[in-house]
């Protein structure tokens, strides 16, 4: 029997950086699949995932920047992979890193990610996955062990190990994440990566050189005594998934574990930190 879905029609302006900030926020609330339009964003999450008030704590949908409607109504199962596959374009970081589907031609740029995410956060195209790639362009990762903590479609961990990294363990809470983690990195040739379902309790008696963590502000916080914990002495911690006006705040917190902010990287009010444990 096909799932039930609730569907959420979002007509949003300015578009770009409000639908970018809209979808982040429903995905921290259970949607899982987004597919975006002409005039905004449609969002669909699982009808036993979803209640009445599922976008009370949606902040955007309150803001003075953006002028946000949605209509709302109930679907059987949609065919993810062929909304993805309509709406999905090839997209490539620095001149160095293509992200794109079996079915797009490959533009012979150095490192090339081929993945199926069927409407998984993590295809590059949201700002944070894009600068988490920028970072990891200019670090040496040849041989660190590494982690992509909340790995999604497992974008992150695919090119650490194209980059040299082994092992590589990749976590994410969600099932489906954990799936199509293995998919993609299968379907990339990778054979470093061990993908695990759970979360940061997964980390103790753990170590790892290299530490990837592109999930909500809260969880970072609720999360970083356990990453830290987990980062050998001048290991390397990259951070994302929150915006400008949240650095100090995460700035303060990582600080206080002994680690120094080396490079900031900022897009469309997304920012990247890297961070190194002395």
């Amino acid at each position: 029997m096909d799932n039930i879905y609730i569907e959420y029609g979002f007509t949003v302006a300015p578009k770009k950086l409000g639908v970018e900030i809209l979808i982040a926020e429903l995905g921290v609330a259970g949607f899982e699949s987004f597919v975006e339009h002409e005039a905004g964003v449609t969002a669909y999450i699982q009808k036993k995932d979803w209640n009445t008030k599922i976008l009370n704590d949606i902040s955007v949908l309150n803001s003075k920047e953006f002028a946000i409607s949605f209509t709302e109504k109930e679907v059987a199962q949609t065919n993810w992979n062929s909304e993805w596959e309509k709406n999905f374009e090839q997209i490539q970081v620095d001149d160095l890193v293509s992200i794109r589907a079996p079915f797009h031609e490959d533009p012979q740029l150095k490192y090339d990610i081929v993945i199926e995410p069927k409407m998984s956060f993590g295809t590059g195209h949201h700002e944070t996955t894009h600068m988490m790639v920028q970072h990891l362009i200019n670090i040496d990762l040849e041989g660190k062990k590494t982690l992509d903590m909340g790995c999604g479609t497992g974008i992150l961990a695919i090119f650490a190990e194209m980059k040299g990294a082994k092992p590589i363990d990749a976590i994410d809470i969600d099932t489906w994440c954990y799936l199509n983690s293995i998919e993609n990195a299968a379907r990339n040739e990778c054979t470093q990566i061990t993908v695990y379902e759970g979360d940061a309790s997964l980390l103790v008696n753990k170590k790892y050189d290299v530490l990837i963590a592109n999930i909500n502000r809260n969880i970072l916080l609720k999360d970083l005594n356990a990453y830290t914990n987990c980062l050998d002495t001048n290991g390397i911690l990259l951070l994302s998934g929150f915006y400008k006006e949240d650095i100090s705040i995460i700035d303060a917190a990582v600080s206080s574990y002994g680690l120094i902010l080396e490079k900031t990287i900022e897009r469309n009010n997304w920012v990247a930190l890297k961070y190194q444990k002395v």
